[in-house]
């Protein structure tokens, strides 16, 4: 887990938000709840790779502290009012504190946005339950400017007739999946590699294996130490591009863009084809959507050409 603050997604709207009508309780409910609670085993494949997907908050909290039970019971009710929109992906920091550190959380009850694997800081200590919609309300339609917009499925229930659901995994990718669950990444990646001969034009096929390969370098990396190797070396490819996945995995998405364009202007043959193939895989983990996606792309045609 490999954290950085503030977030990828601007929030300054929310320091003055508009009135917005709350979601009626329980409209279109679907059966279930959208509330998980996960610890340090399960964060990754619950909660982080969820945010691939849709939109998750976490809810970090303490059994030691009074006001978390009530806290998390109105946190709750109001992510199930979202009907699929939100999932909450509740923590207690006395059972799991890495992940508490790994967000430089100062104090609980303190909830974040995670979307496509991004830290979004919303707030820390209780608040309303009309300014905790507001704060959902904008998470929601910052991710879908972002290009996500899927719906999580409820836990414990089946989904109402009619209602939106996710496909069935498909079976393609059960080796590759299994594998990335055990965080063996490197069989996961050859898993995915297979895939990707035998469907060259599938763009799911090629979007998990630089979402894992991504993952796989930045899973036991410290951010101050990469950025103090790249600092020491600046002619060093591979410390400048470890800095690039971290920046990408703490939302500074135009600084790693930056970095490695500026390397590709830097450096001639089999090295700059390398810091290329990093760069349209990054975009491939962003999202070609992207507006950072798309100015880097005429960037770095301007830079190879």
């Amino acid at each position: 887990m490999n954290f950085s603050r503030p977030g990828a997604i601007d929030l300054s709207a929310l320091k003055q938000p508009a009135a917005r009508p709350a979601p009626a309780q329980g409209a279109g409910a679907q059966a279930g709840s959208y509330v998980v609670d996960v610890d340090e085993s399960t964060f990754q494949s619950v909660a982080l790779e969820a945010s691939m997907s849709h939109v998750v908050v976490l809810g970090l909290w303490s059994s030691r502290s009074p006001q978390s039970g009530a806290f998390n019971e109105l946190l709750g009710s109001v992510v199930d009012s979202y009907d699929g929109q939100v999932l909450l992906a509740r923590v207690d920091v006395d059972a799991s504190p890495q992940i508490a550190q790994a967000l430089q959380v100062q104090g609980v009850p303190y909830v974040a946005g995670l979307v496509k694997g991004q830290p979004v800081p919303l707030f820390q200590g209780t608040v309303e339950e009309a300014e905790m919609r507001r704060y959902f309300d904008e998470l929601v339609r910052l991710a879908a400017e972002n290009g996500l917009t899927g719906r999580a499925q409820p836990v414990g229930g089946a989904p109402a007739d009619g209602a939106d659901v996710e496909e069935p995994e498909d079976p393609r990718f059960a080796a590759a999946e299994e594998a990335f669950m055990a965080s063996d990444f490197a069989t996961a990646v050859a898993e995915y590699e297979k895939l990707r001969v035998q469907y060259p034009a599938d763009v799911e096929i090629a979007e998990r294996l630089a979402r894992v390969k991504w993952l796989s370098r930045t899973k036991d990396a410290d951010l101050q130490a990469a950025r103090a190797a790249a600092a020491d070396r600046p002619d060093d490819v591979d410390a400048q591009m470890l800095v690039a996945d971290l920046d990408i995995s703490g939302g500074h998405v135009e600084d790693a863009f930056d970095r490695l364009i500026a390397l590709v202007r830097s450096t001639t043959g089999d090295e700059r084809d390398r810091i290329r193939e990093r760069l349209l895989e990054l975009f491939t983990v962003v999202g070609i959507a992207d507006p950072a996606v798309m100015t880097a792309r005429r960037s770095l045609a301007t830079a190879l050409f």
